[in-house]
Order: C-alpha cells, then sequence, then structure tokens
C-alpha cells in the first residue's frame, strides 16, 4: 500500500472512532462510485446522514487541511452524495457536510478538529 493511502486510511479509521465513540453509526468507509468517493458516511444520534471528508496533515506547511476542501471538491463531494442517496431504499434524512482535520503531532497520537457542516 502507498504510504498516501495508507496515512489516509488510519485518518478515516481515527475518525471513524471518534465519530463512534460519540454515538454515530459508520454507514460506508471509502464508497465510490463513478463521481469520486465519500470517505466516510455515518448517522448521527439525531439522525443526520453525515458526508465526512477526511484531510489528513503532518503539519501546516500545506496550509490547513480544511482549504483542501475547495469549491470544485464540495462540488463533487455534493454529487456523490447525491448519487449515495439515490441508492437508497428509504426516505432521505437530513443531510450534512463535515470535514475531519486530522494532524500528525510527532510520535503521539493522531489529533483531530471535527467540523460540523464545514459546507453545504
Amino acid at each position: 500500500m502507498r504510504p498516501a493511502k495508507a496515512a489516509g486510511d488510519q485518518g478515516e479509521a481515527r475518525t471513524a472512532r471518534y465519530l463512534e465513540d460519540r454515538g454515530y453509526t459508520v454507514l460506508a468507509r471509502q464508497w465510490r462510485c463513478r463521481y469520486g468517493e465519500l470517505d466516510l458516511v455515518a448517522r448521527s444520534p439525531e439522525g443526520i446522514l453525515c458526508f465526512v471528508e477526511v484531510k489528513r496533515r503532518g503539519g501546516l506547511g500545506l496550509g490547513l487541511p480544511r482549504e483542501a476542501v475547495d469549491g470544485r471538491k464540495q462540488a463533487r463531494l455534493r454529487r456523490t452524495a447525491a448519487l449515495y442517496l439515490s441508492e437508497l431504499e428509504e426516505e432521505p434524512p437530513p443531510v450534512r457536510f463535515d470535514v475531519a482535520e486530522v494532524y500528525e503531532e510527532g510520535t503521539g497520537p493522531l489529533r483531530l478538529e471535527y467540523l460540523e457542516n464545514a459546507f453545504f
């Protein structure tokens, strides 16, 4: 596995644990379709369907992770989420788009900043 892919997978696993610890149910990981990929899809304790984009950084040399989720990326995520919703057999619940910023800090555990409703 490529180092960047392994690092991304670690960030997604860390984010999934964070969500599960807060009562979320992770419904999908790395869900792919012709438009792209959804890193995580989770249902909040309140029943909101959360599409979570995970961005991992070793430092701030490339800027804040959330800055990588620009307008183009947001549009791609909206299209991908729409296809995911179209495949549900139930009435789609309320949805939101979140961003999880995962930071490496030396040899310690990964630090997570979770942004609910990061974009619409």
